[in-house]
């Protein structure tokens, strides 16, 4: 559902843009990595919808909580209930930004551009600015982009049980991804 809502917002978007300057995908990558002297915990979800505009540098990114892949079925249970991600209140994390500095990208020229990236990030009903170093890469008229950065757990109000703190940091690591094709309105 989620995911057709971002699609028709998607349609509307480039309704006021040319179509070749909005790229799309619905299948990036986000991980999050934490890590402690106790426990290692990793996720990956790759249902990431993402609409870049390479004319004005504008992106979003909609990621569905539930989606998040873990090795272990509890560590992905626990997660997703009430004491942390609280994923049937709040099912989706969103980042609506801009690439600041879009002049130092040449979408025509293959080549690896590093870019600065800034916004707001809402996950666990919460938004908060945001500012991250990324990279966006053209190869055979194709893009993709990528950016790693930390969050702070309780620049969310996300809390972790006494019991269990010691096996989850509080700042984690996180990874995304993605792969862009032109988006193609349907005629």
């Amino acid at each position: 559902m989620i995911q057709k809502i971002f699609f028709l917002f998607t349609l509307v978007a480039a309704l006021h843009v040319k179509a070749q300057d909005v790229q799309l995908t619905r299948n990036g990558q986000i991980s999050f990595f934490s890590t402690t002297p106790v426990e290692d915990i990793r996720a990956v979800n790759n249902e990431v919808s993402s609409v870049l505009n390479t004319k004005t540098g504008a992106m979003q990114f909609v990621v569905l909580i539930k989606s998040f892949q873990f090795k272990k079925a509890a560590m992905q249970e626990h997660f997703n209930k009430e004491n942390y991600m609280n994923s049937d209140l709040y099912p989706k994390a969103e980042f609506k930004g801009n690439i600041t500095d879009l002049s130092k990208v040449d979408f025509g020229k293959d080549g690896t551009y590093p870019v600065s990236v800034e916004g707001n990030l809402t996950m666990h009903g919460v938004t908060n600015k945001m500012k991250a170093p990324g990279t966006v890469t053209v190869k055979d008229g194709k893009i993709s982009a990528a950016s790693k950065f930390n969050v702070k757990l309780a620049d969310y109000k996300i809390t972790v049980p006494a019991f269990v703190s010691a096996k989850i940091a509080e700042t984690v690591e996180i990874n995304v991804n993605c792969n862009y094709e032109l988006f193609q309105p349907k005629s």
